[in-house]
């Protein structure tokens, strides 16, 4: 482990739950894709090794996105924001309807569906993050701080609303954190709460997907009449949880997962829990839980407002979509697509996910080679300060001796 660890920089506590949660996703992923592996006329191996190829290709990209000095991150946010909106318009407008939805783009040559909103993200969060750290000097300044920091984050998540209501309002709630810690006054973060609620209403009153939205609330919260169809998945997966006890029907043993639509990805955590149990699932809990916690940590030693910020955005957006896909399992909230990180089935949001706990760990990276760097001189200081007591010693001595 010690050899691994002198590879692998940063929080090693990070690094442990990274790999606890791949193992967790390759064992309920791969217990979970019988019915679609039988829909499409193909073995589980099949789906298994594109989903081992996912998480390989994550990590690899983990291990090169910590390397990078998380600074120059800065500068890439910027490019990531310019290719971000008009691919967004772009996915709105030309791309085809999936469930009344328009949010994958096919990549050509590798026919990979690819989800502008896993982008638009990452994109997001790392220019905030730059532009709360430049507009330091001027942070109160409408003009010069305020209204071009918050006319990208309104842009932004209003074109991922239209599309994505639920991922919209996970990044609405990680930009206001933000915007508390990069020291934006009260007042003006009321007026951006209240502005983008306002939008965010609109969307879901007049915007394409508004039957899908109110629909999905009333039925969470009981209004008319019982649908059996409009509370079919939240109904099976309850039946999962309330089966699966303190232990679990054991590893590959799940009956729901023939049942529910999307057992490897929407609702993965109750499949979890109904094969390994409340332990199974209080153990995936606990462990976004001590990522939080390691992220608070780097947050609180990172000595610039760059780092901070940016292990501030990326692991409170982590973890609120964790607890998010788990609230929705559990029936705390109403029907998302919000896949579970690093665990559910997907294609480029593992990708995309991966970066940033890269991008996490570089900050560590970062705070661990300055602690080093001050300890060295420290210790370099004190054989200085230590030779000079000694010389004066010898010296102050020789004429006594004599």
């Amino acid at each position: 482990m010690e050899k691994i660890f002198k590879v692998l920089k940063g929080d090693k506590w990070i690094w442990i739950i990274v790999i606890l949660l791949s193992m967790f996703s390759l064992l309920a992923v791969y217990s979970s894709i019988g019915t679609l592996a039988y829909k499409d006329g193909k073995g589980t191996e099949t789906y298994l090794l594109k989903h081992m190829t996912l998480i390989f290709a994550g990590l690899i990209l983990m291990y090169y996105s910590h390397k990078l000095d998380y600074r120059y991150y800065a500068g890439i946010s910027k490019v990531l924001m310019i290719i971000t909106i008009p691919l967004l318009l772009y996915t709105l407008i030309f791309t085809n309807s999936v469930n009344d939805a328009n949010r994958w783009v096919t990549i050509p040559i590798i026919n990979q569906t690819f989800q502008t909103s896993d982008l638009a993200k990452l994109a997001l969060i790392t220019f905030l993050a730059r532009m709360l750290t430049r507009k330091q000097e001027s942070i109160k300044d409408v003009k010069k701080a305020f209204i071009p920091i918050m006319g990208s984050v309104c842009v932004v998540i209003i074109l991922i609303a239209i599309a994505n209501m639920s991922t919209a309002l996970m990044l609405f709630a990680v930009s206001i954190l933000l915007l508390i810690i990069g020291r934006i006054s009260i007042k003006q973060i009321t007026y951006v709460t209240f502005a983008g609620a306002f939008l965010l209403t609109l969307v879901v009153l007049i915007g394409p997907r508004r039957q899908t939205y109110i629909s999905r609330v009333q039925t969470f919260m009981g209004y008319g009449e019982p649908d059996p169809d409009k509370s079919f998945q939240g109904n099976h997966a309850k039946i999962a949880i309330a089966s699966g006890g303190f232990f679990g029907k054991g590893p590959g043993n799940s009956t729901q997962r023939n049942v529910l639509p999307h057992p490897y990805s929407d609702f993965i955590f109750a499949i979890i829990i109904e094969e390994y149990g409340a332990l199974g699932g209080a153990v995936i809990v606990v462990l976004y839980l001590v990522f939080m916690y390691r992220c608070i940590r780097i947050v609180t030693q990172s000595p610039k407002a760059f780092g901070t910020l940016l292990a501030a955005g990326l692991g409170f957006s982590l973890t609120i979509q964790a607890f998010a896909n788990m609230a929705v399992a559990v029936g705390l909230g109403p029907v998302t697509g919000v896949p579970l990180p690093l665990v559910s089935m997907g294609g480029t949001s593992i990708l995309f996910t991966s970066i940033a706990f890269g991008i996490i760990l570089s900050v560590s990276r970062n705070i661990d080679e300055l602690k080093e760097q001050g300890d060295g001189e420290n210790e370099k200081g004190g054989k200085a300060n230590s030779k000079g007591r000694k010389d004066k010693v010898v010296i102050g001595e020789i004429p006594a001796v004599a």
